[in-house]
């Protein structure tokens, strides 16, 4: 197998299908979001939602914390905490979030990758087994070279746009280290309702690291992806919220900025 031409290609395989529960809390192709990237990039890091609340609608994803307090990876119904100096620690059900995106992950295809692949070559792979234009839940576990992150510090008020305040992002580079990256890839047309492309976040293994992934080099690992096909976003409404302008010609290229 790992001399065959197809292996480490995710569009060789045959995809694994699965089915879910449908019951209301576990709808299955069902993205869940509470606020918007556009409203993170203008610096309104209060929210009300608390992550208690958000494990409803789903058991892996992505997010912050209110004052952008660190970064949220969750999966297998586990959601971590990964703070500005590289630690990570589980999150508690009070704990509220600006912005946060998940969903229940149901792998539809998926990979033992036994050869080395930077990050380019990863997404690369990953783009041709899915659509573009519609939104994929992504999950490589696996043993990394290397993985770069960065975490935001916890902001004051009054708070900073994103692309100040990732200005002083601690990061953190992992050798030799196992654990899983975890995230989406968003349609072009999504930038700014969220992070359009591939957003990924790292935890290490032991689930005590992590922070949002830059750039990594994968030595070995399987890869999981799933098609989800409905987008639900619950829409702040603080006076905050309200009042921002949201229309900005930039927004794509401070994303970019921000997100690295």
């Amino acid at each position: 197998m790992e001399n065959s031409p197809a292996f480490g290609s995710l569009a060789m395989i045959q995809p694994t299908w699965h089915h879910v529960s449908g019951s209301n809390d576990r709808r299955a192709g069902e993205l869940y979001q509470t606020s918007l990237m556009s409203a993170l990039m203008a610096g309104i890091y209060d929210g009300e939602a608390t992550y208690g609340q958000i494990r409803k609608y789903g058991d892996f994803g992505l997010g912050t914390f209110n004052d952008l307090d660190g970064e949220m990876v969750g999966f297998d119904g586990a959601f971590y905490q990964l703070r500005w100096d590289g630690s990570a620690r589980p999150v508690t059900g009070d704990q509220k979030t600006p912005f946060a995106v998940v969903t229940f992950f149901q792998p539809e295809q998926e990979l033992e990758v036994a050869n080395q692949m930077t990050k380019s070559e990863l997404l690369a792979m990953i783009e041709k087994a899915t659509d573009a234009n519609l939104f994929n839940a992504v999950r490589v576990d696996g043993i990394f070279d290397e993985v770069r992150t960065r975490t935001v510090q916890r902001q004051a008020r009054p708070f900073p746009p994103l692309t100040e305040a990732t200005k002083h992002q601690a990061e953190k580079v992992f050798t030799n280290v196992e654990g899983t990256l975890a995230g989406f890839r968003s349609p072009a047309y999504a930038q700014g309702i969220g992070v359009a492309g591939f957003h990924l976040h790292f935890l290490r293994q032991d689930k005590q690291a992590g922070g949002h992934a830059l750039d990594y080099r994968l030595r070995a690992g399987k890869v999981q992806v799933c098609t989800v096909h409905n987008l639900r976003v619950e829409l702040p409404t603080s006076t905050e919220f309200l009042k921002t302008n949201f229309e900005d010609q930039a927004l794509n290229q401070k994303i970019k900025a921000a997100e690295g």
